[in-house]
C-alpha cells in the first residue's frame, strides 16, 4: 500500500510563506530564532486537515478589517501577511476566552482567538501550534502564562507587557518573544490589535 503524504492547502501554505518571509525580515534576535524553528517544523511535518464550519463571529471581529489595513500600510512583507492573512481568516472559528468571566461583558465581546494551525485549527500538527489574537481598541487582555514558549509577529499595533516590568508598544513588523511560564499581558490602544502568535508544543526542545 503506498501512503500518500498529507498537502497543506493552498491558502495555508500562501500565509505560512508570507510569515516565513516577514520573519526573515526581522533582525537577529531570539524570537527570530524561534520562528524559524518553528517553520523548520512546519515544512518538515504537515499535519491532517482539519475541516470545520466556521461559525457565528464574536463582536470583536468588526475590527478585523481596519486591524488588516493597519498592516497593509506597513513594509511590504507585512503587507503580503497581512493579505494572506485576511484571506485564511475567513476559515477560522474566532472565539474569546470564557475562563475570564470576572473580566466582565467589555473583555468578553472585545477579544477572541482563533487557532491556524493546532487543535482546532484548519491542520493538526504536534509541534508547533499558529494562532491569531485581535483585541477591540482599549481593551486589556489580563495576564496570563503557558509552559510552551511563544512569539508573536505584531500585524496591527498594540501594548504588551512581561512579569511587572513597563508595557512595550509593539507596532506592525515587531515582535515580542515570551519564555516559557513568563507572566504576560496584552491591551490596544485607540487602535484594534492583531497579532500572529506561535507556541512551540514540543516539551523536549
Amino acid at each position: 500500500m503506498i501512503s500518500v503524504m498529507a498537502e497543506r492547502s493552498p491558502v495555508l501554505s500562501k500565509f505560512l510563506n508570507a510569515h516565513l518571509n516577514a520573519a526573515k525580515a526581522l533582525p537577529d534576535s531570539s524570537v527570530r530564532i524561534f520562528f524559524e524553528k518553528c517553520h523548520q517544523a512546519l515544512k518538515k511535518n504537515i499535519g491532517k486537515p482539519h475541516n470545520h464550519n466556521t461559525k457565528e463571529l464574536p463582536p470583536v471581529c468588526k475590527h478585523l478589517p481596519d486591524a488588516l489595513h493597519l498592516a497593509s500600510q506597513a513594509s511590504a512583507s507585512m503587507k503580503n501577511l497581512g493579505e494572506a492573512f485576511g484571506e485564511v481568516s475567513e476559515k477560522l472559528h474566532w472565539k474569546p476566552r470564557l475562563d475570564y468571566k470576572e473580566q466582565g461583558d467589555d473583555f468578553y465581546n472585545g477579544h477572541a482567538n482563533a487557532v491556524i494551525i493546532g487543535d482546532g485549527g484548519l491542520e493538526n500538527h504536534s509541534a508547533v501550534r499558529v494562532g491569531a489574537s485581535l483585541i477591540a481598541p482599549n481593551i486589556e487582555y489580563p495576564n496570563h502564562r503557558h509552559p510552551p514558549e511563544e512569539g508573536y509577529l505584531v500585524l496591527s499595533e498594540g501594548e504588551w507587557r512581561q512579569e511587572a516590568n513597563p508595557w512595550l508598544a509593539r507596532k506592525s513588523g515587531e515582535t515580542i518573544h515570551n519564555p516559557p511560564n513568563i507572566w504576560h499581558a496584552m491591551r490596544a490602544g485607540g487602535k484594534p490589535l492583531l497579532a500572529i502568535w506561535m507556541l512551540w508544543m514540543e516539551t523536549s526542545n
